[in-house]
């Protein structure tokens, strides 16, 4: 029988509405040694397991009881026995720093911004370039999106996020408004996102016009209710992106209830969600320059 890619692996069970679990199940007798070195031996079982993926570093060290493997432009986790497999983002919260993306950046800013968009449009069994975003797509809306589990009941979200989505139905007491006079944009952020911080100083540079919704991915939901209930929302923002303390007196929060549904109905997973005047989606930071013509793009 051919060798299996991870991407082709992962793409099968996922049928069976449990992503991933069956095929790696499959061949659970694959066991790293506990005598050898962990990177080399979880290397070693990566290999029996998916012999046509070429996996280029292994570092067990980085966080406890996992281990980071990057395969091509992908970085995903496996348990030191290479039996259980993670795919997603690693945080550590005491530090605020997305450990994924700065080793998403070590491969290049290229790498960092492909996987920013968290989206593959390419089918099963293709290189196993965007597996995160397949793996993620496959496991449904409401899988590990950091929204608590009641926002997520309801009708069935879609697999991904639409080319376009209408605003229309947010309300105003959601967003917290700042920025210039230019192009208008909608962004979907959390204030402990560091691309988020970056697009806040991008499109700052930008003099754009922003309608700021914060949603809370990495349990920022106390930090957005103070910023909201400031009386001056615009500077409680920018100290929310410096790490600095807000507090405010408690007010009435439902327009981030309404941004945190909206974001879950809409397949919304990570931040920042950037959406153009005219209900175009774009999802991950982009450079100045492509953000400067993206922008224009909506006028008629």
């Amino acid at each position: 029988m051919r060798g299996l890619s991870l991407a082709r692996a992962l793409a099968v069970p996922a049928l069976l509405g449990i992503p991933g679990v069956p095929a790696l199940q499959a061949k659970a007798t694959v066991r790293a040694s506990p005598n050898a070195a962990p990177n080399a031996a979880v290397a070693k079982a990566l290999h029996q397991r998916f012999p046509q993926t070429r996996v280029g570093k292994v570092d067990c060290q980085l966080v406890a009881g996992l281990c980071e493997v990057r395969a091509g432009a992908n970085i995903f986790y496996v348990d030191r026995s290479a039996r259980y497999l993670v795919i997603g983002r690693v945080y550590d919260l005491e530090k605020r720093l997305d450990l994924t993306a700065a080793s998403q950046m070590a491969l290049g800013p290229q790498v960092l911004m492909a996987n920013s968009v968290m989206r593959s449009d390419s089918g099963a069994g293709e290189a196993d370039t965007g597996l995160a975003a397949k793996v993620e797509r496959n496991a449904g809306p409401a899988l590990g999106r950091g929204v608590p589990a009641e926002k997520a009941e309801g009708p069935p979200a879609p697999d991904s996020a639409p080319d376009k989505v209408s605003l229309a139905g947010l309300p105003a007491s959601g967003a917290v408004v700042w920025g210039g006079s230019g192009e208008a944009v909608t962004v979907f952020s959390d204030f402990h996102c560091s691309y988020c911080r970056l697009l806040h100083g991008t499109l700052k540079d930008l003099g754009v016009r922003v309608e700021e919704r914060p949603i809370s991915i990495l349990g920022t939901r106390s930090l957005s209710d103070a910023v909201l209930c400031s009386p001056d929302k615009a500077a409680a923002l920018e100290r929310a992106y410096a790490g600095e303390a807000v507090s405010a007196k408690a007010c009435d929060t439902a327009g981030l209830d309404a941004n945190e549904a909206f974001a879950v109905r809409h397949g919304f997973s990570g931040t920042p969600v950037i959406v153009r005047s005219d209900g175009a989606v774009l999802r991950g930071y982009r450079p100045r320059e492509f953000l400067a013509v993206w922008l224009k793009a909506s006028r008629p």
